[in-house]
C-alpha cells in the first residue's frame, strides 16, 4: 500500500509540476503577443477633410504595420511600415497618407471615394498578428449648395423689394393722377353750369 500511495504522490507532483509548465508556457507566448486597440472604428466625414484612422497597439520587438483599403472596386494596400523606418507608401495614396509610431494613420483631402474599409495589421517578429478594421464614410459637402441657394434667394429677395416699392410710387401716382382728374372735371363741369345759368 505504501509504495503505492508514493507513486501516486509523485506522479501528482509530477502533473502539478508539468500543469504549472504549461501554464508558464501559455503566459510567455501571450505576453509575446500582439495586442490592438480600434477607439473608434466608424468615423464619418466630410469631402477634403484630413481624417486620423487612430489605433494602439502592444506587443515585444519591433512589429510590422501594415493598412489595406477595400471599397466596391477590390482591395488596394496603403502603407507599410515599421516603427522609426520610412513607411513604404503605396502609389494611389502618395503625399496623401501620414504614419505614426502608434500605428495610427492620417489621410488628408478625403474624397467620396475614400469611404470604405480600412484594416491594419500588426505582425510581431516571432509571427504572431492582430488586425483590425475601420470604417470611414466621407460624404460630400452642400454648403456652396446651400451657399448658392441662399444668395439666389437674397437677390429674389432684393428683387421682389423694388418690384413692391416700384407698384406702391405707382399706384401713389395714379391715385394723384385720378385725383387731379376728378378734381379738373368738377371744376369744368362747374363751369359749364356757371356758363348755362348765364345764358340764360
Amino acid at each position: 500500500m505504501r509504495p503505492l500511495r508514493s507513486w501516486r504522490r509523485r506522479n501528482r507532483h509530477i502533473i502539478l509540476g508539468l500543469f504549472a509548465l504549461c501554464l508558464a508556457v501559455a503566459r510567455c507566448l501571450q505576453s509575446q503577443g500582439v495586442s490592438l486597440t480600434i477607439p473608434q472604428p466608424n468615423i464619418n466625414a466630410t469631402v477634403a477633410q484630413d481624417i486620423l484612422l487612430s489605433v494602439e497597439y502592444s506587443c515585444h520587438g519591433i512589429p510590422t504595420i501594415e493598412w489595406k483599403y477595400t471599397s466596391y472596386w477590390g482591395m488596394q494596400k496603403i502603407v507599410e511600415w515599421q516603427p522609426g523606418t520610412q513607411a513604404n507608401v503605396s502609389q494611389s495614396h502618395k503625399d496623401r497618407v501620414c504614419t505614426y509610431d502608434n500605428g495610427s494613420i492620417q489621410l488628408f483631402r478625403v474624397g467620396v471615394r475614400d469611404t470604405g474599409y480600412y484594416t491594419v495589421t500588426v505582425t510581431e517578429g516571432l509571427g504572431s498578428s492582430q488586425f483590425g478594421i475601420i470604417v470611414l464614410h466621407v460624404s460630400e459637402i452642400l454648403y456652396e449648395d446651400l451657399h448658392f441657394v441662399a444668395v439666389v434667394l437674397a437677390f429674389l429677395g432684393a428683387v421682389a423689394t423694388v418690384l413692391i416699392s416700384l407698384m406702391w410710387v405707382c399706384n401713389k401716382c395714379s391715385y394723384k393722377f385720378q385725383r387731379k382728374r376728378r378734381h379738373k372735371l368738377k371744376e369744368s363741369t362747374t363751369e359749364e353750369i356757371e356758363l348755362q345759368n348765364i345764358d340764360c
